[in-house]
């Protein structure tokens, strides 16, 4: 079984980001809609529990010696290779 060198994962930035665009602007937009304000609810309680996840992988990695590659874009592999250039 061939080992990774790192493990790609996105940068934990994006969850907080779309937290807070959740929590500060569109619960605000829909604070009259009982229907849609639930589902917004579920939405924050959905990527809360990613972001959680995502944290328990980060330190299985860590006991298990896997280094992390927190990506920014989709882009990461060409910008690394564009700089080396």
């Amino acid at each position: 079984m061939k080992l990774m060198e790192q493990l790609p994962l996105p940068a934990p930035i994006h969850y907080e980001l779309i937290l807070q665009l959740l929590e500060k602007q569109s619960l605000n937009a829909v604070h009259n809609n009982q229907n849609l304000r639930h589902e917004v609810n579920q939405l924050i309680i959905t990527m809360r529990k990613a972001a959680a996840q995502q944290k328990r992988l980060e330190e299985i990695c860590q006991a298990s010696a896997i280094e992390i590659d927190h990506r920014w874009s989709l882009n990461h592999i060409d910008e690394k290779t564009k700089s080396l250039e």
